[in-house]
């Protein structure tokens, strides 16, 4: 086939085209550095705008199409089994060519070649059940004519990149309807398509996966920023200083106080300039309202490679945020989130309406994300400070609609595809002061925000 006849194929059937890269942009921002494997005519390269794209494929034909009819972007004849780049990418993409590789697992292992920490391996091939169905379009000249494909579903592509070395983040399928009727199309691709069992349906498979191979750095390398939000919490400031634990090769410690009514701000100064000589304390005080704002005024000074959210009513103790260091510094996570529903609880620590919530927006949030997720509205999260300049890049996709800063994280983990863990804690009752925290009126701002990012994350 021809570079002109694939491009023609690729107008026939503009709407499915299209629905896949507006897919693929969800997930790949603009200004990426992006290698295609299989890039064929590199019409989907393209239209992926990267800062950096280079596309590899074996046919020569296509590569000499892509390079006159796409200059902008960089073009190798190679074989993908045996990849001989020197250089690594933020994203590296197999669409629709899993099927036609001779060895399927020799190209994962090639891939590793151009990977970092942050390199996300994004896959989409055709769901099987599909194949009588696109047989038969070829048959009528509806779909551009294949060579015979391995057969492979989605257990089997998740195996192989398992064996070799890569992390599983999300799986799922797209599209029950790869042809355009107006209105129709849409609201099935959109909606329907995108609900429990029928999901399974869809046409795409479409998986993201992270490199285990990659070299990190070690524990003993990196330093911590703990951010400690506080309002009215003048009772647990000492505490806080003495009990939480040196982690890595520095920590700081950066409370944001927040318009208290307790001399919280006056205790932090007091007892911040006690301890100056022990601990690297900062403090601030915040300009606007609300747990997210305070968060984030403390990652603006923050300095740590890694940086912690702890609460400062100290339900969940200074001592176990190691814990959460030792996830994030050997690599088994990049988004480690606290889960105070695995342990009993002390008495009174957590409301029984408020379980019933935490308990439901657990089961919301796991199917909306694609990841394990038992409690959303843990404040113990952690992320490297690499991780969190990139998601407040791209923050605008969400906007800044959280005032409690667990979704905003969330939500902006989830878009970068970084691979959530979860630490089971032990949740204590108060000491000191009274909750923040409105069932009801926070309660229904959750909902409100579950359902604006099922708009954007699930339904997109």
């Amino acid at each position: 086939m021809t570079g002109e006849e694939r491009e023609k194929w690729i107008s026939k059937n503009a709407y499915y085209h299209r629905s896949l890269v507006k897919h693929l942009k969800s997930i790949v921002p603009e200004g990426s550095a992006v290698l295609e494997i299989g890039c064929g005519t590199g019409y989907l390269l393209e239209q992926l705008r990267p800062a950096r794209g280079v596309g590899i494929d074996i046919s020569n034909e296509m590569i000499r199409f892509a390079r006159i009819r796409r200059p902008a972007q960089v073009y190798y004849e190679m074989n993908a089994e045996h990849i001989t780049l020197d250089e690594t990418f933020d994203y590296v993409i197999i669409s629709d060519t899993v099927g036609s590789f001779r060895d399927v697992q020799m190209v994962f292992h090639e891939i590793h070649k151009v990977f970092t920490p942050q390199t996300r391996l994004v896959i989409t091939s055709t769901n099987f059940i599909w194949r009588p169905i696109l047989n038969l379009a070829e048959t009528l000249g509806l779909k551009m004519p294949q060579k015979r494909q391995n057969w492979l579903d989605i257990s089997d592509i998740i195996s192989l990149i398992h064996v070799a070395d890569f992390d599983l983040i999300d799986h799922y399928r797209k599209m029950i309807l790869p042809k355009y009727i107006p209105l129709i199309s849409y609201f099935f691709n959109r909606y329907i398509g995108n609900l429990p069992l029928i999901n399974g349906l869809g046409l795409i498979t479409c998986l993201v996966a992270r490199s285990n191979r990659v070299v990190r750095d070690a524990a003993n390398d990196l330093s911590v920023s703990v951010i400690i939000p506080a309002r009215n919490e003048k009772g647990n400031i000492e505490a806080l200083i003495r009990r939480t634990p040196k982690m890595g090769r520095h920590t700081e410690l950066i409370f944001v106080e927040g318009n208290s009514t307790d001399q919280t701000w006056e205790e932090i100064q007091r007892l911040g300039a006690h301890y100056r000589e022990f601990r690297d304390i900062k403090w601030v005080q915040q300009d606007g309202k609300g747990k997210g704002d305070a968060v984030r005024k403390g990652y603006g000074i923050a300095s740590g490679d890694i940086l912690m959210i702890l609460d400062a009513d100290m339900t969940v103790a200074p001592e176990e945020l190691p814990k959460f260091f030792n996830a994030i510094a050997s690599g088994k996570g990049e988004y480690i989130n606290g889960s105070r529903l695995v342990y009993p609880m002390e008495k009174q620590a957590m409301r029984f309406l408020n379980l019933l919530g935490n308990k439901f927006f657990s089961l919301a949030f796991s199917w909306l994300l694609g990841q394990n997720l038992k409690d959303t509205l843990c404040g113990t999260k952690v992320l490297s400070r690499e991780n969190y300049l990139r998601l407040a890049a791209n923050r605008s996709y969400f906007g800044e609609f959280d005032p409690f800063g667990d979704f905003d994280l969330i939500f902006g983990s989830a878009r970068l595809k970084l691979k959530f863990i979860e630490i089971p804690i032990r949740y204590r009752a108060r000491t000191y002061g009274e909750t923040n925290i409105s069932r009801f009126k926070h309660g229904w701002l959750l909902l409100r925000m579950t359902v604006f990012a099922l708009h954007k994350i699930k339904f997109n």
